[in-house]
């Protein structure tokens, strides 16, 4: 029988996240008429003056405008961020997912490589995270959750990977550990 769980955590709090969604979709629109209306005055100026340094000055804010509304269409999307976590038999699979579209696999980590485990706020959090050399990433969005560490290593580099997971999942993975790798203090 396999033992699988998959999990989406998500922000607790939305309202930051939604209206930072509202308000970049409305600059990205507005940056959009910018670069529109100056695209407008371009050939008026053209025609007017020249190639001067006014008509340079007009078609640098337009591009400036036209660049922020098009890295606004394609970053807005980051605001709403989940992470997933799914456990299969040992296995465990990271992915980031932007607004409910688009999907970035994070990686994958065999439980049986870790060589320490435990809840963040213990003590041997401090003791692994102060380590001289070690990469840390984040894959959590609540602080004021049960945050779990992973210690390992792979390809002589030290990582730690601190993740939410649910009380379930954390049994789970304390089940598929091996002996000794959890940590209590």
């Amino acid at each position: 029988m396999d033992a699988f769980l998959e999990e989406v955590v998500t922000k607790q709090n939305r309202t930051v996240q939604n209206v930072s969604y509202i308000f970049a979709n409305v600059v990205m629109v507005l940056f959009g008429a910018m670069a529109l209306l100056d695209f407008a005055t371009v050939g008026t100026v053209l025609a007017q003056v020249g190639f001067t340094l006014d008509f340079f000055l007009v078609l640098l804010r337009m591009l400036i405008f036209a660049a922020a509304a098009f890295g606004m269409f394609i970053y807005r999307d980051r605001v709403k961020t989940e992470y997933e976590y799914t456990f299969t038999n040992g296995q465990m699979d990271f992915a980031q997912v932007f607004n409910n579209k688009k999907r970035k696999n994070l990686g994958t980590m065999n439980i049986k490589n870790v060589e320490a485990c435990g809840l963040v706020a213990s003590g041997s959090f401090n003791r692994y995270i102060n380590m001289q050399g070690i990469k840390r990433t984040n894959w959590f969005l609540n602080r004021e959750a049960n945050l779990l560490y992973f210690y390992f290593q792979k390809d002589s580099q030290k990582r730690i990977i601190i993740i939410e997971p649910s009380e379930e999942m954390t049994n789970l993975i304390k089940k598929h550990l091996p002996q000794g790798v959890w940590q209590n203090n």
